[in-house]
């Protein structure tokens, strides 16, 4: 299923809005919500790669934009910080509700402390990964620092926050004064995955240093060497998300699960939204992307189709020939197989006018690694002739194809 736009009441009657990311194949092994940075929103690129990391790995998420931001009602100017943890304890409603209640919720920043505080209140809530947060609420008043007095003095001030103006009342500062995360911590008993960058120039290093600090085990640190706060580098988006969804694992009951497999029932589903090219595979119960490279207009998080055919028969080709020398009882300490695919056109060919003269070459080196005589060698390059994906890639191959459409 793709994702969902969904509509959800927070604790003052407005209306949020969320989309809900589901995995390609697969029942959920569990639901996670995605709570997004101060005046951010839930289409930020750092927090939809996050988001298909964890979905690869069978986590679906519902991100959701804050009070009065995005697509959600409201009036940011009215919004606090209590106000954000009530908003996420509502998107955790929602998926209780409607579909499974969450065990992992993901916060970036400021939304990061919140994720803490409303984790502490929801008890299907099993573990907490924080992205750049600050260790106490408070910390965001120096994005605000040039009008502080200001915001004192007149009750409210118009801030430029990311190059976009938001109005902040005084009732926003006091609210973050009452909001102590090291109070929340000491009775905090969640796993919780700390995430940071010691290049941070929004919230410094040290803030994920005071959380990890007083926060009980089982807890987890990882450094996002040389990001930005924001994780505008596509690369540390996705880096943090697949470590996100790789630690959560640890955390989260996903034995016993009802595979639910897609009307199709195939071994091997792929799925491509509206933009770009990266595409999610899952291979069996495997999760992984395709791409294809920046100047073909992708973004190069994973191999691309001919890369993946290349790997294919590669990995089919090892697996033969240590399958055979294991038999045989031959010392084979390492195959490696190198590949390179391209087309060429064929030297003699009947019907050239009506027929596609070109010709798909695999340029494939074998390289053992051991202590093997020549007749031996000889005898594996004939094996190796015979892997499955070889003599599939040298038949003629027949594809059957069917197209529908689905309201989903």
């Amino acid at each position: 299923m793709p994702s969902l736009k969904v509509k959800f009441t927070n604790k003052n009657n407005y209306q949020l809005s969320g989309s809900i990311e589901f995995p390609i194949t697969n029942k959920p092994h569990a639901y996670a919500v995605f709570a997004h940075v101060f005046t951010g929103n839930k289409n930020l690129s750092a927090t939809r790669n996050i988001s298909r990391a964890l979905t690869l790995n069978g986590i679906a998420v519902l991100r959701f934009d804050f009070t009065g931001l995005g697509e959600s009602e409201g009036d940011f100017t009215d919004s606090t910080f209590t106000g954000n943890v009530d908003d996420i304890v509502a998107a955790c409603d929602y998926l209780a509700t409607n579909y499974e209640a969450p065990k992992v919720i993901v916060g970036h920043s400021l939304g990061g402390a919140a994720s803490i505080f409303a984790a502490s209140k929801i008890e299907s809530i099993k573990a907490v990964a924080t992205i750049g947060a600050p260790s106490e609420p408070k910390h965001v008043k120096h994005l605000l620092r040039s009008k502080i007095d200001e915001i004192e003095k007149e009750g409210k001030a118009r801030v430029n926050i990311g190059g976009q103006e938001f109005v902040i009342k005084k009732e926003f500062l006091q609210d973050l004064e009452n909001n102590s995360m090291l109070e929340v911590l000491k009775d905090f008993r969640k796993a919780l995955l700390v995430l940071h960058s010691p290049q941070d120039s929004i919230v410094d290093i040290d803030n994920a240093a005071n959380i990890y600090h007083h926060a009980f085990h089982p807890k987890s640190f990882i450094t996002l060497n040389n990001a930005n706060h924001m994780l505008t580098n596509k690369e540390d988006a996705y880096y943090a998300g697949n470590v996100i969804s790789s630690w959560v694992n640890r955390y989260i009951d996903i034995g016993g699960v009802e595979q639910k497999k897609l009307r199709t029932h195939r071994q091997v589903v792929a799925r491509l939204g509206s933009d770009g090219f990266t595409t999610d595979i899952i291979a069996g119960k495997h999760g992984f992307v395709a791409d294809e490279s920046e100047d073909l207009g992708g973004q190069d998080f994973g191999p691309s189709p001919y890369e993946l055919l290349s790997a294919a028969l590669g990995a089919c080709t090892v697996m033969t020939l240590q399958m055979y020398a294991r038999r045989k009882k031959w010392s084979i300490e390492e195959v490696r197989v190198h590949l390179e695919y391209n087309r060429s056109y064929k030297d003699d060919c009947e019907n050239c006018s009506e027929q596609d003269r070109r010709l798909d070459v695999f340029e494939r080196e074998i390289e053992i690694i051991g202590n093997l005589k020549q007749e031996q060698l000889d005898r594996l390059l004939q094996i190796a002739d015979r892997c499955p994906v070889h003599k599939t890639l040298e038949s003629t191959s027949k594809i059957n194809t069917v197209i529908h459409q689905s309201q989903e």
